[in-house]
């Protein structure tokens, strides 16, 4: 694990083998890319949903970093989709949930700049202590075991994701 979150999560992880192995608890473990969509909140640190709402708002993003750091953003409903599919198995794996696509912040604001018309240039901010420069998900298992990939191609979400908040925000 890169990340307190990750630790965090490896944690969790391990007490559900632990339930397993002791209590016969079935269980799939998801392993989720960086999900992004309607309903997320700007201010929770999404980085899909704050850039959005700056942009909404007539405000420049703000981009850490060079921006080129990468993620495997994955639509929210793909991945209520991957939960779904893992609810009814308990096969004690641990599942990736991404698109298998490495996107950077830069290139997700580029869309995003697209879809909302805004042209400004992003403020730039220093890249916070720790942050994981690279992260894209090999998402097989999941398709070989849950019959699971995802269906929403990135711009695709963005673009819902920009209507949710075009209409949920102030002004």
């Amino acid at each position: 694990p890169l990340t307190p979150t990750a630790i965090a999560k490896r944690h969790a992880e391990d007490h559900l083998r632990y339930y397993e192995r002791y209590r016969g608890l079935a269980f799939t473990s998801l392993v989720l890319g960086t999900v992004y969509g309607p309903h997320q909140d700007p201010l929770a640190g999404g980085v899909v949903g704050a850039m959005t709402a700056r942009l909404l708002l007539g405000e420049p993003a703000i981009v850490t970093g060079d921006g080129n750091q990468t993620r495997d953003f994955v639509f929210v409903d793909d991945a209520v989709h991957a939960f779904s599919l893992a609810a009814d198995r308990g096969e004690g794996r641990t599942l990736n949930i991404g698109t298998g696509v490495e996107s950077s912040v830069n290139g997700v604001l580029r869309m995003l700049c697209g879809i909302t018309q805004f042209s400004e240039p992003p403020q730039t901010g220093p890249l916070p202590t720790g942050e994981v420069r690279r992260s894209v998900l090999d998402n097989e298992a999941a398709e070989r075991e849950l019959g699971w990939k995802p269906w929403t191609h990135l711009e695709d979400g963005l673009r819902e994701t920009v209507a949710y908040l075009r209409s949920t925000l102030p002004g």
